[in-house]
């Protein structure tokens, strides 16, 4: 039997390419994103960096603990407390202990202290001891460095302050971080400075200006120690830094650990930070983990699609074959083969090419993975430090699941094969019949059901799982395969539909495409099938996406009612205090101030549920905005309520609800109002009493009727250059709060889209070369009936054109389902958006389908008509 495989597949070497290639690439796929997948399973955590030299690091417990029925649960805190001043002194006792204070400290070159520097042979010698007093004589440059810095607290147009933090600098030794120049600051007004290539070249002796929350100041330059990657820092005197930020935020103690732990006692809601553990005091200890899941997120969701589409194809390719070679295999069952010898010759060739061609994609994956990675990196997809690992088991696991879907995608082809009858070999038309089977039929509609149904569900218990990213993603496949399945049904009304105009056109080419596409409907649908799956899934992605973002841009038009939104210049900082109080002064603005934090329920006994918070002030909220209250009024809200939204177990307004805020104390509150669940972003509404520490972070305002517009955005505007604080526009904060071009999901989408459209380029290219070649009996007949070679070759390209086209439709409607869902769902959790639909790539999508299927089909048309018509005629199979 072997041979007789080998015999066939050499002499229908062209039926095999297509899924060769499909699995070849489907594979080389799969390879090159499992194994970058498995390099952020073995990739190695960073190791301490701000407290690598420190012995024992204490600082508030940043994760909530809560004893449940079923275990201790946990949840990081947003925001977790300070180190108090009798657990600092308790702590004392033990050993030497450092205090450490962390706080903005942006720094300014001050053109206007140029002049200034102080001698390079004691660079501390002129410094300020008065600095942010600004006791400084009235004349020469000094006296303009301290006007620019302390009075006006401005730098000069064109500059850009440099993002910084400040420490006090005895934590310097911590890190390590070592003088490279100058020496340690001992007064109010010196500073040293980390330094890093590509950086500011800040050197010892420099004037500049710093500021911090306690205002603008200019600083002298004294000493300056290499960066070490995870920040740039200021350091100040450790008397100074505590003026600047009085709270301590960890303390590194010199003493054993035990004793520490022993020293605090087992209730103390401080963590005593060893070895290894010492990383969670680090600047966003979490960011690497968030990196990776969001990789691991992207790189499962390609392989999922990757192999979906290679099945998918590779399933098509092999019916589309059996179905060509009907008259083989009928000839096979006159000459004595039994059903089952037929079967076993058609799975033993999709099992030879499913090594042959997985083993290939092995081969291209391991070589593309490192390119894989590189563009993820390049793109922002990646962080910059995430790299290949040395894991082999994702080659393994490619090259079988490459002879998985061969052998499984050519399993109901195997069985059509073995139930050819032996008069299939006198078969002359090439009209197919009997094209779907009750097998067939049974599958598409079970499969149908469950993708209308599951939604359907969903819509009615829990809309909002129809707006995650598993959902949406997955949800279409469903849909995907039952219309696939009945592809051969749809195929002759839609190609009619679609050939109606050219039928009625003069000439003849109209109704030949259209007697064409309706007899040879396996033809059709093979081609069809790729078209549908890479329209559908690139509707349905980008047209999601652009919807829910649309969606989340109207909720925020809808709840921002500001003229103005002030953000801090650098996210994730608080706004600067002097602004916050600068703005409140502004003559005819009604100013909202907020805090962003979080509180946190325990649902059901079982499970921590941290939900996102503003902190605001209820008086002045309502002036600002406009929220979808469903329950309640939003006035209610005091310092013994919270607003929640409908996504909350407990929803009644009056009940009370026991959360733990963003500091991890417990309370009690309150449910004053009840806000629509919307796509996610109306979140928990709690008083500045509650905010659980948090900073200032954004302030809406209002210009009041009758007011001076203008002169309330000048006074906004001045306050903002003073403290590097961003005043814009609720036009300008709206579009710049909206995703980009470069937005990371759009730019994952086109990935996954980019392998979707390279596998159906495959599946056309290959099933348009076969049914070609196989056409040229019917291309003879037409030179001979008297059409001239342009002719036929139009004829052909307009049949794979109405093929593609025919995919198109079919994918269209699988799109518009979803994103009906999708639109229900937003509906019914009460927000009314258009659905946008993503014309540009699908047109895009379709109109490279459409010229790759005209390409394909014309090539071996020109090359079989290159032998004479009478030749062609007369041949046999």
């Amino acid at each position: 039997m072997l041979m007789l495989v080998l015999s066939g597949m050499r002499t229908r070497w062209i039926t095999f390419v297509g899924s060769f290639v499909a699995l070849a690439l489907g594979v080389g796929l799969i390879a090159a994103t499992g194994l970058a997948l498995a390099a952020t399973f073995d990739a190695s955590e960073r190791g301490p960096e701000r407290f690598a030299a420190a012995p024992v690091v204490v600082r508030a417990a940043d994760h909530l603990r809560v004893d449940t029925p079923t275990g201790t649960r946990t949840k990081p805190l947003d925001h977790p407390g300070p180190v108090g001043p009798r657990t600092a002194d308790r702590l004392a006792a033990l050993g030497r202990t450092v205090e450490d204070r962390t706080f903005p400290a942006d720094v300014t070159a001050d053109p206007a202290g140029a002049d200034a520097k102080e001698p390079r042979t004691d660079p501390g010698a002129e410094a300020d001891p008065a600095g942010v007093d600004a006791k400084q004589p009235r004349t020469g440059p000094g006296a303009k460095a301290a006007r620019t810095g302390a009075d006006s607290g401005k730098s000069r147009p064109g500059q850009e302050a440099e993002v910084r933090v400040g420490h006090p600098w005895p934590v310097a030794a911590a890190a390590p971080y070592r003088l490279t120049s100058g020496r340690a600051p001992a007064a109010a007004g010196e500073v040293v400075v980390t330094t890093r290539p590509g950086g500011a070249p800040l050197r010892t002796g420099d004037r500049v200006l710093v500021r911090t929350p306690a205002g603008n100041a200019p600083r002298t330059v004294v000493g300056t120690v290499a960066g070490r990657g995870f920040e740039d820092a200021v350091f100040f005197t450790d008397d100074e830094a505590a003026r600047i930020s009085p709270d301590i935020d960890a303390l590194v103690v010199h003493a054993d650990a035990t004793a520490v732990r022993r020293a605090l006692g087992p209730d103390s809601g401080m963590d005593v930070l060893t070895g290894h553990d010492r990383r969670r005091a680090d600047p966003d200890p979490d960011r690497d983990a968030r990196a990776l899941v969001s990789v691991n997120a992207l790189l499962g969701t390609a392989a999922g699609i990757t192999l979906f589409v290679s099945a998918a194809v590779v399933a098509s390719t092999f019916s589309f074959a059996v179905a060509q070679r009907r008259r083989e295999f009928g000839l096979l069952r006159t000459a004595g083969a039994t059903p089952g010898q037929i079967r076993r010759t058609v799975c033993a060739e999709a099992v030879l090419v499913g090594v042959l061609a997985s083993a290939a994609g092995v081969w291209l994956g391991a070589g593309g993975a490192p390119l894989l990675v590189g563009r993820m990196t390049e793109a922002g997809l990646a962080p910059p430090w995430f790299a290949l690992g040395d894991a082999s088991w994702p080659l393994h696991t490619a090259f079988w699941t490459g002879v998985f879907v061969a052998t499984a995608g050519a399993l109901v082809s195997c069985h059509r094969a073995g139930r050819t009858a032996p008069t299939e070999a006198l078969r002359e038309a090439a009209v197919d019949s009997r094209v779907m089977p009750a097998s067939r039929w049974a599958a598409a509609v079970l499969v149908l059901l469950a993708g209308l149904g599951l939604p359907a569900v969903a819509l009615a218990f829990d809309p909002g799982d129809l707006l995650g990213r598993k959902s949406y993603i997955t949800r279409p496949m469903l849909l995907v395969v039952g219309c696939a399945l009945l592809a051969p049904v749809l195929v002759r009304p839609v190609g009619r539909l679609l050939t109606w105009l050219p039928a009625r056109l003069p000439g003849a080419t109209g109704v030949l495409v259209r007697e064409n596409t309706a007899a040879g409907v396996r033809r059709t649908a093979a081609v069809a099938a790729p078209v549908l799956i890479t329209v559908a899934l690139a509707a349905t992605l980008t047209g999601t996406v652009a919807t829910l973002e649309e969606a989340r841009a109207a909720e925020a038009r809808t709840a921002t009612t500001a003229d103005y939104v002030v953000t801090p210049g650098q996210e994730g900082r608080p706004l600067a205090p002097a602004f916050v109080e600068r703005a409140r002064a502004v003559e005819g603005a009604v100013v909202s101030v907020s805090r962003s934090t979080a509180v946190t329920v325990l649902e059901e006994d079982t499970a921590l549920v941290t939900s996102e918070a503003r902190a605001v002030d209820p008086a002045r909220l309502a002036a600002v905005s406009e929220l979808p209250v469903t329950a309640g009024r939003l006035s209610d809200l005091d310092d013994g309520t919270i607003v929640v939204n409908e996504e909350w177990l407990t929803t009644r307004v009056g009940d009370r609800v026991t959360v733990w805020l963003g500091d991890g104390r417990k309370a009690s509150l309150r449910i004053a109002a009840v806000l629509a669940t919307g796509t996610g972003d109306n979140g928990v509404y709690v008083t500045r009493r509650n905010a659980g520490g948090a900073g200032v972070d954004r302030i809406d305002v209002k210009v009041a009727e009758g007011a001076d517009r203008r002169a309330v955005a000048a006074a906004l505007h001045s306050a903002g250059a003073a403290t590097g604080t961003r005043v814009t526009t609720r036009a300008e904060w709206l579009a710049a709060n909206g995703p980009g071009p470069n937005d990371p999901t759009r730019t994952g989408l086109r990935m996954i889209l980019g392998i979707a459209l390279l596998c159906t380029a495959t599946a056309l290219a290959n099933t348009l070369v076969m049914a070609t070649s196989d056409r040229g009996r019917d291309l003879a007949v037409l030179r001979l009936a008297g059409a001239t070679v342009p002719q036929v070759l139009r004829l052909v390209a307009a049949e794979a054109v109405v093929a593609v086209g025919v995919g198109a439709v079919l994918g269209g409607l699988v799109a518009a389902v979803n994103l009906l869902v999708v639109w229900g769902a937003l509906v019914l959790l009460g927000v009314m958006s258009a659905v946008v639909v993503p014309w540009g790539t699908l047109g895009l999508v379709v109109a490279a389908a459409a010229l790759l299927a005209a390409v394909a089909a014309v090539l071996p048309a020109s090359f079989a008509l290159w032998t004479r018509p009478v030749e062609l005629a007369g041949a046999r199979e």
